[in-house]
Formats: C-alpha cells, structure tokens, sequence
C-alpha cells in the first residue's frame, strides 16, 4: 500500500500539473471500489477547475472551484497520474478526468480497494476516513512527548503502534519497519515498555526517514508510480523491510522476519534491542 512518502510524491506531481486546469471530461469505467463511486460523481467534477492539491495522512486532495474536494485513496495497489490523453488506456482505468491542457489525470486500481469521492469543503473534515486521523509526522508539533503519550497506555508492539493511522497519520508497514531500524528498536517490544529516550529516538528518526524517501520519490515494488507513472527508487535503499535472511548494511548480521499481527515485521538481531 502506498504511504505517505508515495503519497506526497504523487501530490507534489500532481501540484506542478493540475492547479488552473479545468476539468472538462470525467469518465467512470467501474465504480466498484471499496466504496462505490457515485452515480454524480462525473458531474460534481465536470467543468470545474482545480485550484490545489493537499495530502492528509494517505489521502490526496484536490481541491476544486465552487466548494468541491475530489478525495482519493490508493487502497494496496491504485495509481493517480497525470498523462497525456492520447496515451494508449489500460485495463483497470478506472476514472478519467480530462483536463482543459490536453492531459488526463486516470484513477488504476487493480484489486479495487482504493476510494474516490466528491465532497464540499464543509464536509471535508466530518468525513470519517479525515475524521480520525492522528499527527502528520511531518508536523512540527510531532515529537517524542507526542509519542510517549501515545504509547505510554498501549499494550501493544510498536510497530503496530506506528502503523495505526489514528496515531500517525500516512506510516505504514515498510515505513515503520525502516523507522525502528534506524532507531534501534525491535517491531515487537510493547510500546508501554519502551523508555521515553528511546521514543523520542523514534520520534526523531520517523520524519527523517520519511523526507528521504520523499526525495527517492517513494518505494515501489509491484504497483506504486509517480504523478507521471514512474517508478521510485526508496526500495533500493531499505535496510531490513523484505530483506529475510540478507545481511544488514550496518552490522552483517542476517536480517530476520518475524509475524506481528497480519503483517511481517523486518528486523536485525544485533542492531535492534
């Protein structure tokens, strides 16, 4: 699933092509995704243009003349980009917006859990995927008393603590692996044990490690691509997420993987405590 750093990628794409164009063809190929798509959505969009482009956690945000918000989420496999419209369709196109400059931003979905919505503004922040989201870590208020509060009741492991979107917002399964790496932690230690030193380690380390994968333009692996559908090269630089049985860069000592929840946890033996 793409997370925040694929996330702002694609909306740091998209800001450089969408705002001042206007919306002036939508059409909706499947509405079966994880929410369907409504049967107004092609007219709420249609002869609207976009003033700008925000992110909220792994939300994008398009802002639109006349009150409207055009809200995506990429479920584990969507794609949001920005081409030029006689560039040949493929199969899970799903929605296609053309734009008043000759491009076209399309909606790929593949296993269809991603969301697409139109909402006024008023509404934006009542929705209950906004509704509930915790700090952007890339917040300046983010910080280790931050999470120390948060953590401080949790019986849970710290990676899921990571992971859970209503505490940080756009951090996910790869991020936090990396994150805890870097901070020297192990995914499976109780998040009410861990020293408030060694979360605020964590807390420094997280929008760090978030900006760098930014400036990679993201991890892909099978499904993620840019705002113009290029690939990112974060996955190049991973330390212990999907490296089972492969050496760490730091130590030498054979990457292990262990299951926490339904998700796989990466980790080193030696530089994790």
């Amino acid at each position: 699933m793409p997370e925040l750093p694929e996330i702002e990628t694609i909306c740091r794409g998209l800001r450089g092509r969408l705002p001042g164009r206007k919306i002036v063809a939508v059409q909706v190929f499947d509405r079966r995704l994880r929410s369907p798509v409504s049967q107004d959505f092609s007219s709420q969009l249609l002869h609207r243009v976009i003033v700008r482009v925000e992110r909220r956690g792994k939300y994008i945000l398009i802002f639109l003349e006349e009150d409207k918000v055009w809200l995506s989420h990429l479920g584990m496999s969507g794609k949001l980009i920005c081409v030029k419209a006689d560039r040949h369709r493929v199969k899970h196109d799903h929605i296609v917006a053309g734009l008043s400059d000759g491009y076209e931003v399309r909606y790929h979905d593949p296993r269809r859990f991603g969301l697409s919505l139109v909402v006024s503004h008023s509404e934006l922040e009542g929705l209950p995927q906004l509704h509930d989201l915790g700090m952007d870590p890339l917040d300046q208020r983010f910080g280790g008393g931050y999470l120390h509060t948060a953590a401080r009741n949790s019986k849970r492991r710290i990676r899921d603590l990571l992971i859970d979107q209503r505490v940080i917002a756009g951090v996910g399964n790869i991020y936090a692996n990396e994150i805890l790496f870097r901070a020297g932690i192990r995914p499976t230690r109780r998040a009410w044990q861990i020293a408030r030193s060694k979360l605020e380690s964590i807390a420094r380390e997280t929008p760090l490690l978030l900006r760098e994968a930014i400036r990679w333009c993201g991890t892909s692996f099978s499904d993620y691509r840019d705002a113009e559908d290029r690939f990112g090269e974060f996955q190049n630089h991973l330390r212990v997420y999907d490296r089972e049985g492969e050496p760490c860069r730091v130590c030498g000592a054979q990457i292990r993987r262990v299951p926490v929840g339904n998700r796989s946890a990466f980790y080193c033996p030696k530089c994790q405590r």
